[in-house]
């Protein structure tokens, strides 16, 4: 006898896979439309190709790049000097953020010097940082971690506090140390908050390690954008950052493949 499956089980199976076929479609869809209006525009407006660029020619452009090893250079200087950044704001704040979420007072005492430091703009403390630190991949670092700090800085702070404290005490009750209830409760319990913080903090990552090169840069695709506009080469500036737009978007599409990997339980 044949073993027919309920509606509401089909149904609730079709839904995930017609969720997952318009995530699918969403990206070509949003580019395919951004071109068009692009292509749109050279058009119309009739702008020569130094001011205004068809995707044609910046496709073309991209693709000498790539086949000089140009782009392949300052690619990979704007990558270490990003991640590195993102790893050293990422190591501090995780360890500064459990401290103050833990504290009240210190906390309370710190947070008037960091809102203070957010309100200065980046771009304003990177050429103390490289007068200090030279300007080679150090400094860019520099700048990358601190404009990376504050959001996983905040997230961890909300993750570790959103921790219901009755599990907290449930652990202590069952003799949990320190180092137990830190890998049991709180960091398993955190880890959905605290990516949303690693996210934007990669995101960052990026914009600033190119500020540094921006600054005094000889590398890098900061570095890349002001040789193209030295030279007036527009399409070399529409490569460097359409590369820059898909190295976040690389970041962010791995941060959450690694989310959904040490979050299982939170299906």
């Amino acid at each position: 006898m044949q073993q027919t499956l309920p509606m509401t089980t089909i149904t609730s199976r079709a839904k995930p896979l017609r969720r997952l076929e318009w995530s699918a479609l969403g990206l070509p869809v949003t580019l395919l439309a951004l071109l068009t209006l692009w292509q749109a525009g050279v058009t119309i407006s009739g702008y020569p190709a130094f001011i205004l660029p068809s995707p044609a020619l910046v496709a073309t452009r991209f693709g000498q790049a790539l086949s000089s090893g140009l782009l392949w250079q300052h690619t990979a200087a704007t990558l270490s000097a990003a991640l590195g950044g993102f790893a050293l704001a990422l190591l501090v704040a995780l360890v500064l953020g459990y401290i103050l979420a833990h504290i009240r007072w210190l906390e309370q005492a710190l947070a008037p010097v960091l809102a203070a430091s957010q309100a200065i703009p980046v771009v304003a403390v990177a050429p103390l940082i490289i007068l200090w630190f030279g300007a080679g991949l150090t400094s860019k670092i520099l700048v990358a971690a601190l404009i990376t700090f504050l959001p996983i800085l905040i997230n961890t702070i909300v993750a570790i506090r959103s921790i219901p404290r009755e599990l907290i005490e449930m652990a202590h009750i069952s003799g949990a140390n320190r180092r137990q209830l830190l890998r049991y409760v709180e960091a398993p319990l955190a880890l959905p908050v605290l990516f949303g913080g690693v996210r934007t903090g990669l995101a960052l990552a990026t914009t600033g390690a190119v500020v540094g090169e921006f600054v005094a840069g000889r590398t890098g695709l900061g570095a890349l954008i002001n040789i193209a506009r030295g030279l007036f080469d527009t399409p070399l500036i529409f490569v460097a950052l359409t590369t820059l737009a898909l190295i976040t978007l690389a970041l962010y599409v791995l941060a959450g493949l690694l989310e959904r990997l040490l979050v299982r339980w939170e299906a």
